[in-house]
Protein backbone atom coordinates (compact mmCIF):
# COMPACT_ATOMS: atom_id res chain seq x y z
CA UNK A 1 0.00 0.00 0.00
CA UNK A 2 2.85 2.28 0.80
CA UNK A 3 4.33 1.77 -2.71
CA UNK A 4 1.46 2.25 -4.18
CA UNK A 5 0.76 5.38 -2.29
CA UNK A 6 4.41 6.64 -2.75
CA UNK A 7 4.21 6.10 -7.03
CA UNK A 8 0.81 7.86 -7.11
CA UNK A 9 2.08 10.77 -5.85
CA UNK A 10 4.76 10.65 -7.79
CA UNK A 11 2.89 10.74 -11.32
CA UNK A 12 0.50 13.55 -9.52
CA UNK A 13 3.67 15.47 -8.45
CA UNK A 14 5.05 14.84 -12.76
CA UNK A 15 1.64 15.95 -14.03
CA UNK A 16 1.62 19.07 -11.80
CA UNK A 17 4.99 20.25 -12.67
CA UNK A 18 4.68 19.64 -16.18
CA UNK A 19 1.08 21.61 -15.86
CA UNK A 20 2.71 24.36 -14.03
CA UNK A 21 5.83 24.36 -16.56
CA UNK A 22 3.59 24.90 -19.34
CA UNK A 23 1.39 27.21 -17.70
CA UNK A 24 4.33 29.64 -16.79
CA UNK A 25 5.85 29.16 -20.62
CA UNK A 26 2.63 30.86 -21.42
CA UNK A 27 2.55 33.40 -19.44
CA UNK A 28 5.78 33.97 -19.98
CA UNK A 29 5.27 33.78 -23.90
CA UNK A 30 2.32 36.32 -23.18
CA UNK A 31 4.66 39.25 -21.23
CA UNK A 32 7.54 38.95 -23.91
CA UNK A 33 5.87 38.05 -26.81
CA UNK A 34 8.61 35.81 -27.72
CA UNK A 35 7.98 31.85 -27.61
CA UNK A 36 10.55 29.93 -25.92
CA UNK A 37 12.79 29.22 -29.13
CA UNK A 38 12.83 32.64 -29.85
CA UNK A 39 13.80 33.84 -26.55
CA UNK A 40 16.62 30.41 -26.18
CA UNK A 41 18.25 31.85 -29.60
CA UNK A 42 18.26 35.42 -28.41
CA UNK A 43 19.97 35.10 -24.96
CA UNK A 44 21.95 32.09 -25.33
CA UNK A 45 25.38 32.74 -27.27
CA UNK A 46 25.65 29.80 -30.10
CA UNK A 47 27.49 26.40 -29.23
CA UNK A 48 26.57 23.66 -26.89
CA UNK A 49 24.44 25.97 -24.15
CA UNK A 50 22.15 26.79 -27.21
CA UNK A 51 21.46 23.68 -29.30
CA UNK A 52 20.98 21.46 -26.09
CA UNK A 53 18.45 24.26 -24.56
CA UNK A 54 16.73 24.44 -28.47
CA UNK A 55 17.24 20.28 -28.55
CA UNK A 56 15.38 19.66 -24.66
CA UNK A 57 12.73 22.59 -25.94
CA UNK A 58 11.59 20.50 -29.11
CA UNK A 59 11.49 16.86 -27.77
CA UNK A 60 9.60 18.74 -24.77
CA UNK A 61 6.47 20.15 -26.91
CA UNK A 62 3.19 18.99 -26.94
CA UNK A 63 3.38 19.47 -30.54
CA UNK A 64 4.44 16.07 -32.30
CA UNK A 65 5.39 18.27 -35.86
CA UNK A 66 8.17 19.81 -33.01
CA UNK A 67 8.80 16.71 -31.49
CA UNK A 68 10.12 15.28 -34.73
CA UNK A 69 11.74 18.18 -36.34
CA UNK A 70 15.21 16.68 -34.34
CA UNK A 71 14.62 13.88 -36.42
CA UNK A 72 14.56 14.69 -40.22
CA UNK A 73 16.45 14.39 -43.20
CA UNK A 74 19.59 17.10 -43.25
CA UNK A 75 18.27 17.75 -46.89
CA UNK A 76 14.67 18.27 -45.16
CA UNK A 77 16.31 20.86 -42.47
CA UNK A 78 15.28 24.24 -43.90
CA UNK A 79 11.65 23.28 -44.91
CA UNK A 80 11.39 22.12 -40.90
CA UNK A 81 12.34 25.32 -39.80
CA UNK A 82 9.97 27.19 -41.90
CA UNK A 83 7.19 24.54 -40.08
CA UNK A 84 8.18 25.99 -37.32
CA UNK A 85 8.45 29.42 -38.16
CA UNK A 86 4.84 28.61 -39.30
CA UNK A 87 3.33 27.26 -36.20
CA UNK A 88 5.13 29.58 -34.02
CA UNK A 89 3.52 32.43 -35.90
CA UNK A 90 6.59 33.70 -36.13
CA UNK A 91 6.98 36.34 -39.42
CA UNK A 92 10.58 35.31 -40.95
CA UNK A 93 10.92 38.82 -41.95
CA UNK A 94 10.69 40.81 -38.82
CA UNK A 95 12.89 37.64 -37.10
CA UNK A 96 15.45 36.91 -39.91
CA UNK A 97 17.93 35.91 -37.36
CA UNK A 98 15.86 33.42 -35.55
CA UNK A 99 15.66 30.84 -38.52
CA UNK A 100 19.67 31.05 -38.91
CA UNK A 101 20.27 29.94 -35.32
CA UNK A 102 17.41 27.30 -35.45
CA UNK A 103 18.59 25.77 -38.52
CA UNK A 104 22.58 25.98 -37.06
CA UNK A 105 20.88 24.03 -33.54
CA UNK A 106 19.38 21.42 -36.07
CA UNK A 107 22.06 20.63 -38.35
CA UNK A 108 24.14 20.00 -34.99
CA UNK A 109 21.46 17.76 -33.92
CA UNK A 110 20.50 15.89 -36.93
CA UNK A 111 24.62 15.44 -37.42
CA UNK A 112 24.82 13.75 -33.98
CA UNK A 113 22.45 11.54 -34.26
CA UNK A 114 23.69 10.49 -38.30
CA UNK A 115 27.18 10.25 -36.55
CA UNK A 116 26.23 7.79 -33.83
CA UNK A 117 24.54 5.73 -37.10
CA UNK A 118 27.91 6.25 -39.11
CA UNK A 119 29.99 5.21 -36.23
CA UNK A 120 28.07 2.44 -35.21
CA UNK A 121 28.44 0.91 -38.62
CA UNK A 122 31.90 0.81 -38.52
CA UNK A 123 31.75 -0.76 -35.08
CA UNK A 124 30.03 -3.46 -36.50
CA UNK A 125 31.36 -4.32 -39.56
CA UNK A 126 34.32 -6.77 -38.87
CA UNK A 127 38.06 -6.69 -39.80
CA UNK A 128 38.34 -8.78 -43.00
CA UNK A 129 41.92 -9.96 -44.09
CA UNK A 130 40.59 -10.54 -47.09
CA UNK A 131 39.44 -7.02 -47.70
CA UNK A 132 42.66 -5.39 -49.68
CA UNK A 133 41.44 -1.96 -48.35
CA UNK A 134 41.11 -3.24 -45.00
CA UNK A 135 44.69 -4.67 -44.94
CA UNK A 136 45.74 -1.54 -46.90
CA UNK A 137 44.95 0.60 -43.92
CA UNK A 138 46.62 -2.44 -41.21
CA UNK A 139 49.83 -1.58 -43.25
CA UNK A 140 49.16 2.04 -43.06
CA UNK A 141 49.31 1.72 -39.69
CA UNK A 142 52.32 -0.19 -39.45
CA UNK A 143 54.25 2.22 -41.66
CA UNK A 144 53.10 5.62 -40.25
CA UNK A 145 54.44 4.13 -36.49
CA UNK A 146 57.52 2.70 -37.50
CA UNK A 147 58.36 4.17 -40.81
CA UNK A 148 62.46 2.92 -40.22
CA UNK A 149 61.44 -0.64 -39.61
CA UNK A 150 59.74 -2.65 -42.52
CA UNK A 151 57.26 -4.72 -41.51
CA UNK A 152 58.73 -8.11 -42.97
CA UNK A 153 55.83 -10.30 -43.10
CA UNK A 154 52.00 -9.84 -42.83
CA UNK A 155 52.00 -12.56 -39.75
CA UNK A 156 54.33 -11.48 -37.89
CA UNK A 157 55.21 -11.26 -34.32
CA UNK A 158 56.59 -7.53 -35.25
CA UNK A 159 52.99 -6.29 -34.56
CA UNK A 160 53.30 -6.73 -30.86
CA UNK A 161 56.28 -3.84 -31.18
CA UNK A 162 53.23 -1.45 -31.83
CA UNK A 163 50.88 -3.19 -29.09
CA UNK A 164 48.93 -5.67 -30.73
CA UNK A 165 48.51 -9.31 -28.73
CA UNK A 166 49.92 -11.45 -31.29
CA UNK A 167 51.13 -11.91 -34.87
CA UNK A 168 48.04 -11.10 -36.16
CA UNK A 169 46.20 -8.19 -35.50
CA UNK A 170 42.94 -8.47 -37.12
CA UNK A 171 41.74 -10.26 -33.76
CA UNK A 172 42.06 -7.56 -32.06
CA UNK A 173 39.34 -5.75 -33.77
CA UNK A 174 36.67 -7.61 -32.91
CA UNK A 175 35.47 -5.64 -30.18
CA UNK A 176 35.33 -2.74 -32.37
CA UNK A 177 35.55 -3.74 -35.61
CA UNK A 178 36.77 -1.31 -38.37
CA UNK A 179 36.26 1.82 -36.09
CA UNK A 180 39.48 0.64 -33.82
CA UNK A 181 41.37 0.60 -36.53
CA UNK A 182 40.48 3.72 -38.02
CA UNK A 183 41.01 5.66 -35.25
CA UNK A 184 44.00 4.53 -34.80
CA UNK A 185 45.19 5.08 -38.02
CA UNK A 186 43.66 8.81 -37.93
CA UNK A 187 45.93 9.36 -34.84
CA UNK A 188 49.06 7.97 -36.63
CA UNK A 189 48.62 9.63 -40.02
CA UNK A 190 47.34 13.51 -39.03
CA UNK A 191 48.98 13.23 -35.50
CA UNK A 192 52.25 11.17 -36.64
CA UNK A 193 54.55 12.84 -33.72
CA UNK A 194 52.53 12.92 -30.92
CA UNK A 195 51.14 8.92 -31.68
CA UNK A 196 54.91 7.83 -32.45
CA UNK A 197 55.78 10.00 -29.01
CA UNK A 198 53.05 8.23 -27.28
CA UNK A 199 54.13 4.49 -28.83
CA UNK A 200 57.54 4.81 -27.79
CA UNK A 201 56.60 6.45 -24.26
CA UNK A 202 54.13 3.51 -23.98
CA UNK A 203 56.85 1.06 -24.10
CA UNK A 204 58.93 3.05 -21.57
CA UNK A 205 56.85 5.70 -19.94
CA UNK A 206 59.04 6.78 -17.28
CA UNK A 207 62.54 6.76 -19.03
CA UNK A 208 62.70 10.48 -18.90
CA UNK A 209 61.96 10.61 -14.90
CA UNK A 210 64.75 7.99 -14.23
CA UNK A 211 68.14 7.93 -14.04
CA UNK A 212 70.16 5.27 -16.70
CA UNK A 213 70.91 3.39 -13.67
CA UNK A 214 67.45 3.36 -12.22
CA UNK A 215 66.04 2.77 -15.53
CA UNK A 216 67.74 -0.49 -16.24
CA UNK A 217 66.68 -1.54 -12.78
CA UNK A 218 63.37 -1.22 -14.07
CA UNK A 219 63.13 -1.65 -17.58
CA UNK A 220 62.17 -5.13 -17.49
CA UNK A 221 59.25 -4.25 -15.27
CA UNK A 222 56.32 -4.48 -18.03
CA UNK A 223 53.63 -2.81 -15.61
CA UNK A 224 55.36 0.28 -16.16
CA UNK A 225 54.35 0.10 -19.94
CA UNK A 226 51.25 -0.70 -21.95
CA UNK A 227 50.16 -2.11 -25.60
CA UNK A 228 49.50 0.50 -27.83
CA UNK A 229 47.34 -0.79 -30.00
CA UNK A 230 44.73 -2.78 -27.70
CA UNK A 231 44.64 0.63 -25.53
CA UNK A 232 43.72 2.48 -28.64
CA UNK A 233 40.82 0.03 -29.23
CA UNK A 234 39.68 0.33 -25.66
CA UNK A 235 39.68 4.34 -25.70
CA UNK A 236 37.98 4.10 -29.20
CA UNK A 237 35.22 2.05 -26.67
CA UNK A 238 35.48 4.85 -24.40
CA UNK A 239 35.03 7.13 -26.86
CA UNK A 240 31.87 5.70 -28.58
CA UNK A 241 29.76 5.11 -25.19
CA UNK A 242 30.73 8.86 -24.58
CA UNK A 243 29.11 9.29 -28.02
CA UNK A 244 26.43 7.34 -27.57
CA UNK A 245 25.30 8.42 -24.11
CA UNK A 246 25.07 11.91 -25.19
CA UNK A 247 28.04 13.11 -23.40
CA UNK A 248 30.08 14.18 -26.31
CA UNK A 249 27.46 16.38 -27.12
CA UNK A 250 28.59 19.17 -25.48
CA UNK A 251 31.92 18.99 -27.23
CA UNK A 252 30.53 18.73 -30.32
CA UNK A 253 27.98 21.35 -30.60
CA UNK A 254 31.17 23.54 -29.30
CA UNK A 255 33.51 22.61 -31.62
CA UNK A 256 31.44 21.77 -34.98
CA UNK A 257 29.76 25.17 -36.27
CA UNK A 258 26.62 22.70 -38.44
CA UNK A 259 27.01 19.12 -38.12
CA UNK A 260 29.56 16.85 -36.07
CA UNK A 261 31.28 14.39 -38.54
CA UNK A 262 33.57 11.35 -38.54
CA UNK A 263 36.82 13.32 -38.78
CA UNK A 264 35.21 15.07 -35.30
CA UNK A 265 34.88 11.96 -33.73
CA UNK A 266 38.59 10.67 -34.88
CA UNK A 267 40.08 14.32 -33.69
CA UNK A 268 38.43 13.55 -30.58
CA UNK A 269 39.67 9.71 -30.48
CA UNK A 270 43.42 11.73 -30.51
CA UNK A 271 42.66 13.69 -27.73
CA UNK A 272 41.87 11.07 -25.34
CA UNK A 273 44.25 8.66 -26.64
CA UNK A 274 47.30 11.29 -25.59
CA UNK A 275 45.37 12.42 -22.12
CA UNK A 276 44.92 8.85 -21.17
CA UNK A 277 48.27 8.30 -21.81
CA UNK A 278 49.29 11.18 -19.22
CA UNK A 279 47.05 10.07 -16.92
CA UNK A 280 48.26 6.98 -16.95
CA UNK A 281 52.00 8.08 -16.12
CA UNK A 282 50.23 10.10 -13.08
CA UNK A 283 48.68 7.44 -11.77
CA UNK A 284 51.54 5.72 -11.67
CA UNK A 285 49.74 2.02 -11.16
CA UNK A 286 51.41 -0.77 -9.87
CA UNK A 287 50.79 -3.49 -12.95
CA UNK A 288 48.84 -3.84 -15.55
CA UNK A 289 45.84 -5.51 -14.25
CA UNK A 290 45.25 -2.04 -12.71
CA UNK A 291 44.01 -0.77 -16.10
CA UNK A 292 40.64 -0.99 -15.65
CA UNK A 293 40.94 1.01 -12.49
CA UNK A 294 42.71 3.36 -14.04
CA UNK A 295 40.32 3.82 -17.20
CA UNK A 296 37.38 4.06 -15.30
CA UNK A 297 39.04 7.37 -13.23
CA UNK A 298 39.73 8.43 -16.43
CA UNK A 299 36.47 8.19 -17.89
CA UNK A 300 34.66 9.81 -15.01
CA UNK A 301 36.88 12.81 -15.33
CA UNK A 302 35.92 13.14 -18.72
CA UNK A 303 32.68 12.71 -17.90
CA UNK A 304 32.72 15.83 -15.13
CA UNK A 305 34.45 17.88 -18.13
CA UNK A 306 31.69 17.54 -20.67
CA UNK A 307 29.15 18.52 -17.99
CA UNK A 308 29.96 22.28 -18.41
CA UNK A 309 28.26 23.76 -21.66
CA UNK A 310 31.44 25.51 -22.26
CA UNK A 311 33.67 22.48 -22.89
CA UNK A 312 35.70 21.58 -26.10
CA UNK A 313 37.82 19.01 -25.16
CA UNK A 314 40.00 19.64 -27.78
CA UNK A 315 39.94 23.38 -29.04
CA UNK A 316 43.31 22.81 -31.33
CA UNK A 317 41.26 20.40 -33.05
CA UNK A 318 38.42 22.84 -32.98
CA UNK A 319 36.62 25.13 -35.77
CA UNK A 320 35.52 26.95 -32.67
CA UNK A 321 36.35 30.33 -34.61
CA UNK A 322 34.23 29.24 -36.98
CA UNK A 323 31.44 29.51 -34.04
CA UNK A 324 29.95 33.19 -35.39
CA UNK A 325 26.58 34.54 -33.59
CA UNK A 326 24.66 33.33 -35.60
Amino acid sequence: MKHFLRMFFQVCLYFYCKCLWRCLKFVVRKLTGQCELQRICYNTKPGAARTMKIEASLKGSKSKRLQTSVNVHPDAIEKTIDDIMELKRINPDINPQLGVSLQACLLQIVGYRNLIAEVEKLRREPYDSENPQHEEMLLKLWKCLKPNSPLKARISKQWCEIGFQGDDPKTDFRGMGLLGLYNLVYFAEWDTEIAQQVLTDSLHPKYSQLSKAEWEKKKFDKAIGYSFAIVGINITDLAYNLLVSGALKTHFYNVAPEAPTLTHFQQTFCYLMHEFHKFWIDEDPLDIMEFNRVREKFYKRILRQLQNPEMALCPHFAASESLINM
